[in-house]
Parts: C-alpha cells; sequence; structure tokens
C-alpha cells in the first residue's frame, strides 16, 4: 500500500472541474488499495507519490515536493486550462513538466501541444462513465441537451443562440442543466428563456438526474471554447446520446477527428445546420451513433482502472505495487442490467423519473 498525496487548486466545496476529477482519482486509487490524501497543496508530509492536478497552479507544490524528495515519483495531471492556456506562457508551467516524472493527459489531443521533450513522459488516461442508461428520447418532441456548470470557458449559450436560426422541427426543445457561477450568466439564461420558450435553464440537479436527462435526449451539445477532456462527452458515449461538439482539441481528443458531428467554435449558424440535420435525417444519427459507439470502449471503467493501475506500476517501486496489481486483475462487480430511461409522458417543465443506475453522486455535467 502506498501513501499517495493528491493536490489540486481547487478547494473543498468547489464545483470546478479539477476539483471533480481529483475527488474520482482519489476515489480510483482507494479502490486499488492505496492511502489518500487530498489537499489544495503538498503539506511538507512524507508520502510515496505526489499527483499534482494543473501544472501552474500547482507549481509551487511541485517544486517544494520535488526539492524534499529529489528523487520520489511525482506526476502532474495536465488540465484545459494548462494545455490551451497556461503552457505557451507559463514558465511555471513548463517548469512543472520538466520536473515531473510523468504527464497525465484526460484525452490524446493532448500530446500535440507538449513540447517534444515531454512527450516520452505523457500517458493519456481517459476519465470513465459508469452508468447503465441506455438513450430512450422522448416522442412527439426533439430533444437538445446540454449539460454543465455555467461558465465562459463553456460557450454555454451557443445552442440558445443556434434556436434563432431554427424555425423546426416541430416539438424542437432546448434544456440547459447547470449551475450559473457568475449572476451576469445567471440574468443570460433568464433573458434568454424570456426571448425563446424553446429554451429552458433548469439550474444545477444532481448528476444521477443529469444521466437520466441525457438518456432522454436526441442531442447533447458542447460547445466549450476549453476542454482538457469533458466527462460529459464519456457518459453520452456511454449512455448512446449523439453529440454535437465544437471543434477545438479537447472534443477530437475525446471523439476522434473523423467523428461526423463537429461544428466551428461559436458559430451558432453551423451548430443549426447540425440539429436540423439529425432532426430530419435518421441516417445523419446513426452515423454519430456509430461514431460514438466506437469510441465507447475508451470510458469504460475497467479501462480507467487499467490505466491507472499501469501508471502506478510504472511509478512506484515494487513494494508497494503489490495492491495496484491485485486491484487491476480483481474481478469486475457483477454486471448490472442494462437500463433504458423509462419512456413516460411529462408536462414541458417536469423532470425525468428519479430513477438512475448511477450512485455516483457528483457536480452536473462536466
Amino acid at each position: 500500500m502506498a501513501r499517495i498525496s493528491i493536490v489540486t487548486p481547487a478547494a473543498a466545496g468547489s464545483r470546478s472541474g479539477n476539483r471533480h476529477t481529483a475527488q474520482r482519482w482519489a476515489a480510483l486509487l482507494r479502490a486499488l488499495g492505496h492511502r489518500v490524501t487530498l489537499g489544495t497543496e503538498w503539506n511538507g508530509r512524507a508520502c510515496d507519490l505526489l499527483i499534482a492536478l494543473h501544472a501552474r497552479r500547482s507549481h509551487g507544490s511541485v517544486e517544494r515536493y520535488r526539492a524534499a524528495y529529489p528523487r520520489a515519483p511525482l506526476a502532474v495531471m495536465l488540465t484545459g486550462t494548462d494545455l490551451y492556456r497556461d503552457l505557451p506562457a507559463s514558465a511555471e508551467a513548463r517548469r512543472s513538466l520538466e520536473l515531473a516524472d510523468r504527464l497525465v493527459l484526460l484525452q490524446d489531443e493532448a500530446r500535440r501541444r507538449l513540447p517534444a521533450q515531454a512527450r516520452r513522459k505523457a500517458r493519456v488516461i481517459y476519465q470513465s462513465a459508469d452508468t447503465a442508461l441506455r438513450a430512450a428520447p422522448p416522442r412527439g418532441r426533439f430533444r437538445v441537451l446540454v449539460s454543465g456548470h455555467l461558465r465562459a470557458e463553456k460557450d454555454p449559450f451557443r445552442a440558445a443562440a443556434a434556436l434563432e436560426h431554427l424555425r423546426g422541427p416541430a416539438g424542437l426543445e432546448l434544456v440547459q442543466l447547470g449551475s450559473a457561477l457568475d449572476p451576469r450568466i445567471e440574468a443570460q439564461a433568464r433573458a434568454w428563456m424570456k426571448k425563446d420558450p424553446r429554451y429552458r435553464w433548469l439550474g444545477a440537479r444532481s448528476h444521477r438526474r443529469a444521466l437520466e436527462w441525457m438518456a432522454r435526449s436526441h442531442l447533447l451539445v458542447v460547445s466549450s471554447a476549453m476542454e482538457g477532456g469533458a466527462n460529459v462527452i464519456a457518459e453520452a458515449a456511454r449512455i448512446g446520446t449523439p453529440v454535437l461538439a465544437s471543434r477545438i482539441a479537447g472534443n477530437l481528443g475525446m471523439l476522434g477527428r473523423g467523428y461526423p458531428g463537429y461544428f466551428p467554435f461559436g458559430d451558432e449558424r453551423a451548430l443549426a445546420r447540425l440539429i436540423a440535420r439529425a432532426a430530419r435525417e435518421p441516417a445523419f444519427v446513426a452515423r454519430l451513433r456509430r461514431a460514438l459507439r466506437a469510441r465507447r470502449a475508451l470510458f469504460a471503467p475497467a479501462a480507467e482502472r487499467q490505466a491507472v493501475a499501469a501508471l502506478l506500476r510504472e511509478l512506484l517501486p515494487p513494494r508497494l505495487r503489490r495492491a495496484s496489481r491485485r486491484a487491476s486483475i480483481a474481478p469486475s462487480r457483477s454486471r448490472r442490467p442494462r437500463r433504458r430511461a423509462r419512456p413516460t409522458r411529462r408536462t414541458a417543465g417536469s423532470s425525468p423519473p428519479s430513477r438512475s443506475a448511477s450512485g455516483r453522486r457528483s457536480r452536473t455535467g462536466s
């Protein structure tokens, strides 16, 4: 059993993606038999491995740990802001890459953003989604979902703007889930609802409810400007809900370069054309589903567990690897029966049925 410390700049209670990822990794590592502490910075206590989320913002912890333990294993997990904003401009972020023994990436396009000398350290570990829900969209309406906290990096109202270019199909509705982390963004959401009755912002929902909404939607829109590796895409792939996504590196790394559901970032007209096409062309929806199904195995819980265990075997000395080896080859829990979201008739403002096979609690969306 190893003593592993995880540091993330996101404090306890934060609804940020960094905190969500740190908590997921803490749970994974404990399930692999290790003792894990989680904090916003390294506290100076001895540990067998430090895992730091965010190369720039956790640089202080990385620097102090490496100075105290020059030969101890150190992994840095790169976030979207590291990859697509900080690395070109931040000497601290680049120094964290130099000090790390391994770099953890959440999707494979991220390798292209690394300096050439850092790529040999990189390991891609896709975040998984553990749900038995399967897509069962409603009849008589065409539902498009946006799921995730409303932040500028998510370009949260691009789908709402696309509605202005859509006169059909009949029964079209856009449902948006997630907290508004800025009062100004909340005001925008309320203004969009007044402007177009087809748009409904429902605010924060539990992770289980968000998955149920996903299963009961025809499309998921991911319009982000920047993503390290959107977990909501992994969830859609496991459920089988087709995705329309902005053509940015983080989404390419999750869905693959040949995925047919991309639109240029910030282009609501192009997004509107894709929504209209999905509504009128079953063959296009079938293409989206086939392409998504081809990526589905990447996001399986067993694949993530095995990848994390393999990383630990690279980093930890033999006497501390045993727990990881046993856990990685242990049989998985018995399969749960596949469950479809139960088709029910509901009014425009009601919520999906409350039952779900996912018991995991986390922030809404990704």
